[in-house]
């Protein structure tokens, strides 16, 4: 049978055979490939072997977890990444947001999501590619901080630092709109798209995540402020 190149490759990273079968069939009906690694370590070579379109992270499986994993691949990767948790509590599906991940989905779920959130990562990853030119916008810089989209730059007071896509994103839409607030409906619609259907908390730790690395005191913060009830907004002053 050949296989066509053209479709996104999703690379399902699961130990439970049950999830694995199902996903697929469901997942390759609905037009994508489906590369399978069934712990961390194959996880990691796989993903070298194979480079996905965009990776479906279980938090617990074998030889290395899935946030081990995730934190990984962000070394040398900016791939859509979905962690999926089988626990109850959503714990630590959001640690693996805290190390890279763009997303996270409870088991059980329905594929029908699962594919609606796979589809929205997808495109918020090629429109990354694009937006640039189609905006025509160039490098913005608010005090000690500036942030070049053509080139994936982002400097603070002379030093270049690396965020994954998604914090990258949203420091661009705030600092574009700096001294607006933007709501968190708006920050999600843009970022994660119209159709993504978790909750803010994704949203908010990214924001906890990109605090860390651009503001002096992250506990106390001067330059990304949440305006309670709201949402959050890049005040106009330096660093």
């Amino acid at each position: 049978m050949s296989i066509d190149n053209s479709l996104p490759t999703i690379l399902v990273v699961d130990d439970e055979e049950s999830f694995i079968e199902a996903l697929q069939v469901g997942l390759r009906r609905e037009g994508f490939r489906i590369e399978v690694a069934r712990d961390g370590a194959e996880a990691l070579a796989v993903f070298d072997a194979v480079r996905p379109d965009a990776v479906l992270l279980d938090v617990m499986l074998p030889k290395i977890s899935g946030t081990d994993v995730c934190r990984e691949i962000r070394k040398k990767s900016s791939v859509p990444i979905i962690m999926v948790s089988a626990k109850g509590s959503e714990i630590d599906a959001v640690v693996g947001l805290e190390v890279g991940a763009d997303d996270y989905i409870v088991k059980p779920y329905r594929l029908r999501e699962l594919v609606a959130r796979l589809r929205a990562a997808l495109r918020r990853g090629d429109l990354s590619k694009v937006d640039d030119e189609a905006t025509g916008v160039g490098t913005v810089a608010i005090g000690a901080v500036s942030i070049d989209p053509e080139q994936h730059v982002v400097m603070i007071r002379g030093e270049v630092i690396k965020l994954p896509l998604k914090e990258f994103e949203l420091l661009y839409m705030l600092m574009s709109n700096a001294g607006r607030v933007m709501t968190r409906d708006t920050l999600i619609d843009r970022v994660w798209g119209s159709d993504y259907f978790g909750d803010t908390k994704t949203l908010d730790v990214h924001i906890k995540r990109l605090r860390a690395k651009i503001e002096k005191m992250p506990s106390e913060p001067q330059l990304v402020v949440t305006i309670r009830g709201l949402g959050y907004k890049y005040e106009k002053i330096g660093a």
